[in-house]
């Protein structure tokens, strides 16, 4: 029987997922007549699934979407919208990623472009890309911020880094030389 010290070390090395199972099947009387392999499989699937669950809620969190409860599942595809189902259930899968394609998304205000950019952006979530959302307005003046405080490179990085990078109000205002050239 693994003792209070065993569940320390598990816990130490960051399997708490793995650790909480472990416990729960031990005040589980059904899990003594389990053979090990199987009780071991369920252990390691449990920390398995936390960890990914864990990855998941830090991509999205560190995209900062508008709107991170978008979601593809939940587009409204009313005949006024002209939206094109097949497309978008494609460009769901991410290809375009992989295949290094950029997506406009154009419309008129209040279409919900910006919905759809973050369901696009959550769905590479999902499958383990990294992404950035930001609106133009703010990313231009992030950069102006960062040429006079001398952190430009770093900024930069912030917005090349990721697999996927969504800017939102794309062009509603003219740009200025200076910003054009680093866009």
């Amino acid at each position: 029987m693994m003792n209070q010290s065993t569940l320390n070390k598990l816990i130490e090395m960051r399997l708490t997922a793995l650790a909480d199972a472990f416990r729960n099947q031990m005040n589980d009387p059904k899990m003594k007549d389990m053979p090990f392999d199987d009780r071991l499989g369920m252990l390691v699937d449990i920390e398995y699934t936390s960890r990914k669950n864990n990855r998941l809620r830090r991509l999205i969190r560190k995209a900062e979407f508008e709107q991170p409860d978008a979601s593809i599942m939940d587009i409204n595809y009313c005949s006024g919208r002209k939206l094109n189902k097949s497309l978008i259930q494609q460009l769901a899968t991410c290809e375009y990623i992989t295949e290094h394609r950029n997506i406009f998304i154009t419309g008129a205000t209040g279409g919900g472009k910006s919905y759809l950019a973050c369901a696009f952006g959550m769905e590479a979530c999902k499958q383990y890309y990294s992404v950035k959302y930001v609106r133009l307005p703010d990313l231009l003046l992030d950069l102006e911020i960062a040429r006079s405080e001398g952190c430009y490179k770093k900024t930069m990085e912030k917005y090349t880094k990721p697999m996927l990078l969504i800017l939102d109000e794309w062009l509603l205002l003219k740009l200025p030389e200076a910003e054009s050239k680093d866009i």
